[in-house]
């Protein structure tokens, strides 16, 4: 049976190829949708006629002082798997609205069986989700679980490396099914991988590890991806990339990933997490101290742009003078003086090794106390 939602989309939709008063009613003859609201809920005794004989109904001048509810047009059965779901129908003069309530009627069909098929496909990607989400939590599998996997066609013996995809785009809920199936059918590395979406602007790849697998095969896979996306659908993306696990180690290998991600956002870029050094202590800091790290070393400078942004291309610049001048497009005594003025505000020469390492941690952890201070 169509649900009203439905009804009302499917009538904007024929409606924008045709220009005349519409309804949809259920098997029942009850109105669910139409152009003139005020109809919606009414009873239609001519599309309840149609229901039951299951062909076109032509309602003429006179059946409209018969039949309950009724006005001149024509009604149509709607089917789907050989089944009436409901009827729509065309108000107007038969004559003229009659030659083309074929291919609204066959219009009509289409466009449940596309609402059907894209409902199969959101709720096939639900019970995904769920089942990954089961599989990174640190539990032992159940025979529950191990059952969902077959249904699935899962296979659990194989090795596995989670991959996890940040992205963002001006367009809102852009990441859609239909989109991910792009994904999955443009870019599988192999049959066994799993596309998932993971919350807003995530998606989730627990790659199928085979023998032709290493570092720059991966790598070269994911920035065609990163690629694909940015020019087909605008995003902007970045890769954490955990380690390879076996199938019961997918919990660590996810954490990796989360991790590797956290350090990827920051350019935009492809990062897998035997690549973290010193990030990987940074992240066990608890955001109070970090917090608190900038109150006690940068505060006073956050504020002046100029001096900030100086001491953030310095430090990306390897504390090379002349390069930092040149990218601040400014003479090398003025970066002195900057660097001097930060020194006055701050407490710490950025010119001292483990001055400047305190300013380096400071800058890291500056994002969670922007955040703190919005």
């Amino acid at each position: 049976m169509l649900q009203s939602l439905l009804a009302k989309n499917i009538i904007l939709e024929v409606k924008k190829c045709l220009n005349e008063d519409l309804i949809i009613t259920d098997v029942n003859g009850i109105i669910i949708a139409s152009t003139n609201d005020s109809r919606v809920g009414a009873f239609h005794e001519g599309a309840l006629i149609c229901s039951h004989k299951q062909t076109k109904i032509t309602i003429t001048k006179e059946d409209q002082k018969i039949l309950k509810g009724v006005k001149s047009g024509i009604n149509l059965p709607v089917f789907f798997r050989q089944q009436i779901i409901g009827v729509i129908g065309i108000t107007g003069d038969p004559r003229n609205v009659s030659p083309y309530g074929e291919i609204i009627q066959k219009m009509t069909e289409l466009l449940v069986k596309e609402s059907y098929y894209s409902e199969q496909l959101e709720r096939e990607a639900r019970t995904l989700e769920a089942f990954v989400f089961d599989w990174i939590q640190p539990k032992d599998w159940s025979e529950t679980f191990q059952n969902q996997a077959e249904l699935l066609g899962i296979d659990l013996h194989i090795n596995r490396q989670v991959i996890i995809c940040h992205y963002l785009s001006s367009k809102k809920d852009l990441m859609q099914t239909n989109i991910l199936q792009d994904i999955q059918q443009t870019f599988k590395m192999t049959a066994n991988d799993i596309f998932v979406r993971w919350g807003n602007q995530h998606f989730v790849l627990l790659h199928a590890i085979n023998k032709k697998d290493n570092k720059e095969r991966i790598l070269h896979f994911l920035e065609q991806l990163q690629t694909y996306l940015q020019e087909k659908y605008a995003l902007h993306t970045s890769f954490g990339i955990g380690q390879t696990c076996s199938p019961k180690q997918v919990c660590p290998s996810f954490k990796q990933a989360e991790r590797a991600l956290i350090v990827a956002q920051k350019t935009t870029s492809i990062i897998f997490d035997d690549q973290l050094l010193l990030e990987m202590c940074l992240q066990e800091i608890k955001k109070e101290t970090r917090i608190e790290f900038v109150n006690r070393t940068i505060k006073n400078i956050i504020k002046d742009a100029e001096l900030l942004s100086t001491l953030q291309t310095f430090l990306s610049k390897n504390q090379s003078f002349k390069q930092t001048a040149r990218k601040l497009h400014i003479h090398i005594n003025t970066l002195h003086y900057r660097l001097k003025r930060i020194e006055e505000l701050t407490k710490l020469n950025p010119k001292d090794f483990q001055d400047l390492t305190t300013l380096y941690l400071a800058i890291q952890f500056l994002d969670d106390y922007l955040k703190k201070t919005k």
